[in-house]
């Protein structure tokens, strides 16, 4: 039921996207700004007719394999053992894409800003919640750090995840400066990020030699 009802939210939101993609399409210039550099000016620009579609195609091809990962994980039923908080991911990164979604098309629509800034929040709270989310995620092969180390052994399982919850909101409370630091604002959001998931790595793999 409660997957039902976060399916339906979730494709609600997508089909509002589309929506929304056929509504200013005749409004929309035919060079659709689309890619951004660290600095938060364009850089990338495609046709309207791909830049509207293209973020609502994405957010539905992510659904799709989010609910179809734990149908098929040999370890399902350790997923239900988390199931809201992984709920709770998929709406939070459906929210996230459409988020990215209307900056673009306000964007082109004449409502300039600094994209770099404006895009960091959501990272912010993405990275926070993927802690929440590791700290409650139950040895399987589809969410979470999943190395041959981790999926080998339940006491590396939980310490590395224990680790890499504690590294994400840490992740996100650097990401959150980037929008003081507005210069390094992507490398804020990124290093920590990249640096927790290589660490995280390593981790399990000396945990597992440990035992």
């Amino acid at each position: 039921m409660v997957m039902k009802k976060t399916t339906m939210f979730v494709i609600g939101i997508i089909v509002l996207s589309f929506i929304i993609s056929g509504y200013l399409y005749p409004m929309m210039p035919d060079q659709f700004a689309s890619h951004w550099n660290a600095q938060g000016q364009v850089d990338g620009y495609v046709h309207k007719s791909v830049g509207l579609y293209i973020m609502p195609a994405i957010s539905l091809i992510v659904l799709g394999m989010l609910l179809l990962g734990p149908k098929i994980d040999p370890l399902r039923k350790n997923i239900k053992k988390f199931e809201n908080y992984y709920h709770g991911f998929i709406i939070l990164i459906t929210l996230f894409l459409f988020y990215i979604y209307i900056l673009t098309v306000l964007w082109n629509l004449d409502y300039w800003f600094n994209m770099t800034i404006m895009i960091i929040p959501a990272f912010v709270i993405l990275f926070y919640y993927i802690g929440i989310l590791l700290d409650n995620a139950k040895p399987n092969w589809f969410i979470g750090i999943r190395t041959p180390w981790t999926l080998s052994n339940k006491k590396v399982w939980e310490k590395t995840h224990k680790l890499g919850a504690k590294m994400f909101k840490a992740s996100a409370v650097i990401a959150l400066l980037g929008m003081i630091f507005d210069d390094y604002g992507i490398v804020l959001v990124i290093v920590p990020v990249l640096f927790s998931s290589m660490y995280t790595l390593i981790y399990s793999y000396i945990e597992y030699r440990k035992l």
